[in-house]
């Protein structure tokens, strides 16, 4: 059950910085303290200090290192959302161990993350502040799952429940899913529910080049369908997920009767690349009315122009509704341009896709 964050109208969101770094501390501090609406109410070197901030403080956001000494920030946040479930923003390094790390954290709860600052970032300081404001602003008005242990692959239950279409008759059919804040958690929700032998999906998740192929595998891992991270050239096929690099955009072309994954590095579209917007249009343009265009939880509105797009080519549109989403941008954005023929809870978005492929 999702919980929605109190709001304080005019308040400034309090914000306690958890890192082993007194230099990423003061970092993060004085780019959080450029924006009025958020205050700094303390720092914390390990999370037991943290702990007991958080008893005196009360802040609204919380943003934790990944990996430190005496407790790492997984083991943490595990506790934290146990105990008091409240927006955590993920502060980590952008290698394999870290987008793993990262990954954990969001299954366990945290609403975002970003990277890990530099000492040789300076001349993108600017950008990177706007980021982690935004980011910690957003996290601040989101909805905080508690932790709730999802059963492994192997139970049919997780990934089929009962009454759910146990095949589809056509293979034509194509899904193409984007998301962003909250994403990767509501990604797996749904790859756990769709059957092996669903029609393909293409999806576009904003997230960095080393966290992709991790997320992918991890996705792998707990549906029952071949999930992996979309390489150019790939044909695309039924029972198989395509999952966008980091920092590529994920097109979807036709070659002769079959259909091809196409990656690339053209410039970022609202900021993003990949960007589901890019994906969306290209489904649009080349599958129509033989696709389902579902949009999830994310901040901005990337994907909602695609998704009328794919809407007016005579795709069916699903937008996850306002209760279920962590943060309702971007599947707001689309309802309020027209492009989506329906909005449903999370839980029950997969028993609408297959709906909908039994009626086209």
């Amino acid at each position: 059950m999702a919980k929605q964050t109190p709001e304080h109208p005019g308040n400034p969101v309090r914000v306690l910085i958890v890192d082993d770094s007194a230099l990423i501390r003061r970092m993060l501090s004085e780019m959080l303290r450029q924006d009025p609406g958020i205050e700094v109410v303390g720092t914390a070197p390990d999370p037991y200090i943290a702990r007991e901030k958080i008893k005196q403080l009360n802040p609204d956001v919380l943003t934790l290192d990944v990996e430190m000494p005496k407790m790492d920030g997984v083991t943490f946040l595990r506790n934290l959302m146990r105990l008091r479930p409240m927006p955590v923003v993920m502060v980590s390094t952008l290698t394999q161990k870290g987008s793993e790390i990262t990954l954990d954290a969001l299954e366990l709860g945290a609403v975002d993350f970003v990277a890990k600052p530099t000492v040789d970032i300076a001349h993108t300081l600017g950008d990177y502040a706007d980021e982690i404001i935004a980011k910690v602003k957003t996290a601040a008005r989101a909805r905080v799952r508690e932790f709730r242990p999802v059963p492994e692959k192997h139970s049919a239950d997780a990934v089929l429940p009962a009454g759910r279409p146990k095949h589809f008759r056509t293979t034509d059919k194509l899904i193409a899913l984007g998301a962003s804040t909250g994403g990767t958690e509501a990604i797996r929700e749904v790859l756990q529910a769709m059957p092996p032998d669903s029609p393909a999906l293409v999806i576009s998740q904003h997230i960095p080049e080393a966290f992709s192929g991790p997320f992918a595998r991890r996705m792998d891992r707990c549906s029952q369908m071949t999930v992996c991270e979309a390489r150019d050239g790939d044909h695309i096929l039924p029972g198989h997920v395509y999952i966008a690099p980091g920092n590529a955009h994920l097109l979807v072309k036709r070659d002769g009767a079959r259909f091809v994954c196409r990656l690339s590095e053209g410039p970022p579209v609202n900021r993003h690349r990949p960007s589901v917007d890019v994906m969306f249009r290209s489904v649009a343009q080349n599958i129509g009315p033989n696709a389902i265009g579902v949009l999830l939880t994310g901040m901005g509105n990337d994907g909602a122009q695609g998704m009328l797009e794919m809407k007016q080519a005579g795709a069916h549109t699903i937008a996850q509704d306002e209760a279920s989403s962590v943060v309702w941008g971007m599947p707001g954005e689309a309802v309020a341009l027209g492009g989506v023929d329906e909005q449903a809870p999370l839980p029950d978005i997969v028993s609408r896709i297959h709906q909908a492929l039994e009626d086209r």
